[in-house]
C-alpha cells in the first residue's frame, strides 16, 4: 500500500455534515463548531477565508479551501471586517451540527441572483494515523481543483436535501473524494511544507526503508535489514534517513508503532496485550514502557481518555 494512501485511509466520512449558504453582501459566516477540518467549496461567487490569527485567503469558484481547526474562522465578503462585528446585513454564526442548509432570505430574490453560494463540510478527524499528515497543514489553504471536478461539484450540490435513500452515504463518499484530492494536490504545491518523512518517500535510500516499515510495522526491523532493502550499508541508511526524516530508522519505527497503537487502543475489544502484539511487541510490559515514554501516559490512561470520544477508524497494522 502507498504510504500516502495508508495515512489518509482513516480520513473517511461517517455522517459528515454538509451545509449550503446563499449569501448577499455584506455578509460574514463565522464557523464556531470546533471541527478538525472544514472544507469550503464556492459553487458561485467568491469570498475570503479569515483564520483566527492568520492572513486572509481568497477562494473562488474552481478552488477548494481547507481550514484546520479547532479554532473558529470566518468566511466573508470583506476581509477588512472579517469578524462580522458591526456588519449591518447578513452576519451568521455557523454550527453545522445544528444548521444543515442556510438559504437566502425570501425578500432577496432567487438563489441564482445571489453573488455567492458556499458549500461547506466539517470533518472530525480524531484518528492518530491521518493526523501525522494533517498536522503539517497551515491554518488555511486554497487549491485550484481540476477541470474535471466541475461536474462533481454540480452533482454534489444536487445531492443536498434530495431526500433519496442512501443520500448520507453518497455525501460521505463525495466528501472523502474532494478532501483527499485537495490534500494530495496541496502537498504537491511548492508552498506546501510537508513533514520530512513525506519527502523521504521518494528518496532512493530512505524511501525503501520507510515503505518497508509501513508495510509491516510489527516486523522486528533492524537498521541492517532496512539498509539491505535499499541496497546500501547500515551507516549510509542511518545517515541519509536521519538527514531527511529527523530521526533514525529505529526511532521512526517506534514512533510509527505508537501512532498505530493509539488508534488501536480506542477499540475496546482489543486488550493492551493484543495491541502490543499488533505493533511488534512480544509483551504488554515493553509496549507500555515505550508508549509512556513517547506519549507521556500509559496505554490504559490513554484508553480511558479516548473512550469518552468513541472508537476511531484507523489504519490497521499488517501481521
Amino acid at each position: 500500500m502507498d504510504v500516502f494512501d495508508e495515512l489518509l485511509r482513516g480520513v473517511r466520512g461517517r455522517g459528515a455534515v454538509f451545509g449550503r449558504s446563499v449569501l448577499r453582501a455584506p455578509w460574514s459566516l463565522r464557523f464556531t463548531d470546533g471541527a478538525y477540518l472544514t472544507l469550503c467549496l464556492p459553487l458561485r461567487g467568491a469570498g475570503w477565508i479569515v483564520p483566527e490569527g492568520g492572513e486572509p485567503l481568497r477562494v473562488k469558484v474552481g478552488e477548494v479551501a481547507i481550514v484546520r481547526g479547532p479554532a473558529p474562522f470566518v468566511f466573508t465578503d470583506d476581509p477588512a471586517d472579517g469578524t462580522g462585528a458591526g456588519r449591518a446585513d447578513d452576519v451568521r454564526e455557523v454550527r453545522w451540527g445544528q444548521v444543515r442548509d442556510s438559504a437566502a432570505p425570501p425578500d432577496r430574490g432567487p438563489e441564482l441572483d445571489c453573488p455567492t453560494v458556499l458549500l461547506a463540510a466539517t470533518y472530525d478527524v480524531r484518528a492518530q494515523v491521518p493526523q501525522r499528515l494533517l498536522r503539517a497543514l497551515p491554518p488555511a489553504l486554497v487549491v485550484p481543483d481540476e477541470e474535471d471536478c466541475a461536474p462533481m461539484r454540480d452533482y454534489l450540490e444536487a445531492q443536498l436535501g434530495g431526500g433519496r435513500p442512501g443520500d448520507q452515504i453518497v455525501l460521505d463518499r463525495l466528501l472523502d473524494w474532494m478532501l483527499v484530492c485537495t490534500l494530495r494536490d496541496w502537498f504537491d504545491r511548492p508552498e506546501a511544507d510537508p513533514p520530512g518523512w513525506y519527502g523521504a518517500l521518494g528518496d532512493e535510500v530512505a524511501g525503501p526503508a520507510l515503505r518497508a516499515m509501513h508495510a509491516d510495522p510489527a516486523h522486528p526491523w533492524t537498521t541492517a535489514e532496512l539498509a539491505s532493502r535499499a541496497g546500501v550499508s547500515r551507516t549510509t541508511l542511518a545517515k541519509r534517513f536521519t538527514e531527511l526524516v529527523g530521526d533514525g530508522p529505529v526511532a521512526y519505527l517506534t514512533e510509527w508503532r505508537m501512532t498505530l497503537a493509539a488508534d488501536l487502543l480506542t477499540r475496546p475489544e482489543l486488550t493492551v496485550g493484543a495491541v502490543a502484539r499488533r505493533v511488534g511487541y512480544a509483551d504488554a510490559f515493553g509496549f507500555s514502557a515505550a508508549f509512556k515514554r513517547l506519549r507521556g501516559e500509559s496505554p490504559s490512561a490513554f484508553r480511558r481518555e479516548a473512550s469518552a470520544l468513541g472508537p476511531v477508524e484507523a489504519a490497521a497494522p499488517a501481521g
